[in-house]
């Protein structure tokens, strides 16, 4: 009889998440004949169904969101066992999975790709981009190793580690580069274009602008900060900007940039992991090496 594998909790959890064949199959890089073989292999050796499979779509079966649950553990421990091996050999290597939030990852991922390479030769980083609230259950339920994303997070099983403090630029149209910086109050008055809901710098602009959440309705909005740049280079209302982004966007289209009045708004970006990591102590070493070398 075929036993109970780690190979087939993988391919179940990749399913239970994207609770699709096709996509849990490419998410594993494996076809998809041979993932829905290992899932019904799996619902053999079990003696019940996980999954109750539709036309187009499927959905777990109570056991099969119970056994979901059970299986993201015990994956998260498997894990967690060998960075435990790996805490014990030398310096920082193997596989590391990195997540990063889209108003970080094209303005600092690259050079923090090179400082780490050149740290830990041996380190094999897998990044990983979304926003955060992604990020977050990712790396609770023990697909991430790290991320990178604007601080605090506030959450108790979570170490967090501050790399760096930015401010928000104001774009404006190169138009009126000579015209006087409005005050943040001002803001509200004008046309501000803004991120997409679920990205956390969205939310930080509503707050430095004192807007309500509830009614931004009307306010026009973009997928990447790189959309509302060039919005804003054509004509189209103004936007903010994290510090880090300026030097790629304000070439990129004609606009402005200007800092904003004291006190300026700002954010924190720093590194988070969980706290029951065995590399955790590896990690704060490695946040402190980074933070030396961002500052420098």
């Amino acid at each position: 009889m075929t036993k109970l594998t780690i190979k087939h909790l993988r391919y179940f959890d990749a399913l239970a998440r994207h609770r699709h064949f096709g996509r849990a199959a490419e998410a594993s890089a494996i076809s998809q004949p041979a993932l829905s073989l290992q899932v019904k292999e799996l619902e053999d050796i079990l003696g019940a169904p996980l999954v109750e499979r539709g036309a187009r779509q499927i959905s777990l079966t109570g056991l099969g969101e119970d056994f979901a649950l059970r299986a993201r553990d015990v994956l998260r421990a498997v894990d967690e066992l060998g960075a435990l091996a790996r805490a014990s050999t030398g310096p920082l290597s193997g596989r590391l999975r990195l997540g990063v939030i889209p108003t970080v990852a094209p303005y600092l991922l690259p050079r923090l790709m090179r400082e780490l390479g050149a740290r830990f030769p041996g380190l094999e980083l897998r990044p990983r981009e979304a926003v955060t609230p992604k990020l977050l259950r990712d790396l609770g339920e023990g697909r991430l190793d790290l991320a990178l994303l604007a601080l605090p997070v506030s959450e108790p099983s979570l170490v967090e580690h501050p790399l760096l403090d930015e401010e928000f630029l104001l774009v404006r149209a190169a138009t009126a580069s000579d015209h006087p910086v409005p005050a943040l109050e001002e803001l509200r008055e004008m046309q501000l274009l803004l991120l997409e809901e679920g990205h956390c710098f969205r939310d930080q602009a509503i707050a430095v602008c004192k807007l309500s959440p509830g009614l931004t309705g009307d306010i026009m909005e973009g997928s990447s900060l790189g959309t509302l740049v060039q919005m804003v280079g054509a004509g189209i209302g103004v936007t903010l900007i994290p510090e880090m982004a300026a030097a790629v966007e304000g070439r990129a289209a004609p606009v402005a940039l200007h800092r904003l009045a004291e006190p300026r708004p700002s954010r924190t970006i720093g590194l988070v992991w969980r706290r029951s990591n065995p590399l955790s102590d590896r990690f704060t070493d490695l946040a402190q090496g980074l933070r030396g070398a961002l500052a420098g």
